[in-house]
């Protein structure tokens, strides 16, 4: 499939930040694509490459102002730095400009922390998010106002995710009628989706996307 990729520069309430596009050349549904706390590393495009050429429309903005950590110490450092509400208004507002290209319901996909974000999305817009994707990031919140279908990829033992908060989550989406299902990957380590870490494992990262594709398949036209 032919795809176009470029560096976009969004508009946060008059600041300029970094955002990838990759699309197809006819268009396609939306995914807005959140990364995880590196920072938006090449592995993050390479994705957004990918899933453009299975025919999605993919904007994955830097919300990390060009920032990239390279180990765990780095990225704890990006983290203690960054500032919550505008990494929100980051998010928000990307979600907003890949709506405005689509002109239809968009699908999210986070990564641990972008995971968390996708929620914070679903639940502040819900009438604009029809698929929300989780990998090894869950987040305590209400979640009355969901109205995505949620699937979400879990490890059975993560120290930075334990599976008792994923499952309280599970609960309370369940508890409000949300459509949700969680596969948990035995034996993975968190980031095991991740090809420039040492947690990635291959079959479990091809499980995951299959399965991440039928959902995509099944709720985002």
């Amino acid at each position: 499939m032919s795809t176009k990729k470029s560096e976009i520069k969004l508009n946060v309430n008059g600041k300029s930040v970094n955002a990838y596009l990759a699309a197809p050349t006819n268009g396609g549904p939306g995914i807005l694509l959140l990364h995880a706390w590196w920072g938006l590393k090449p592995f993050f495009k390479q994705l957004c490459d990918q899933l453009a050429e299975h025919g999605y429309v993919v904007l994955a903005p830097d919300l990390r102002d060009g920032q990239i950590a390279a180990t765990i110490d780095e990225a704890k450092e990006l983290m203690q730095k960054s500032d919550d509400q505008l990494t929100g208004e980051i998010v928000m507002a990307a979600k907003d400009h890949l709506h405005d290209l689509t002109k239809n319901k968009i699908g999210v996909i986070g990564f641990s922390m972008g995971a968390a974000w996708a929620l914070v999305v679903a639940e502040n817009d819900p009438e604009k998010i029809s698929a929300t994707v989780l990998f090894y990031g869950a987040y305590p919140m209400n979640f009355s106002k969901v109205k995505s279908k949620i699937l979400g990829h879990f490890c059975e033992v993560d120290e930075w995710e334990p599976i008792e908060g994923v499952r309280e989550m599970e609960t309370n989406l369940k508890a409000v009628n949300v459509d949700v299902t969680l596969h948990f990957y035995p034996k993975m380590g968190h980031w095991f989706m991740e090809t420039d870490r040492p947690e990635y494992d291959s079959a479990s990262a091809q499980l995951a996307w299959d399965r991440t594709f039928e959902f995509l398949k099944d709720n985002l036209k």
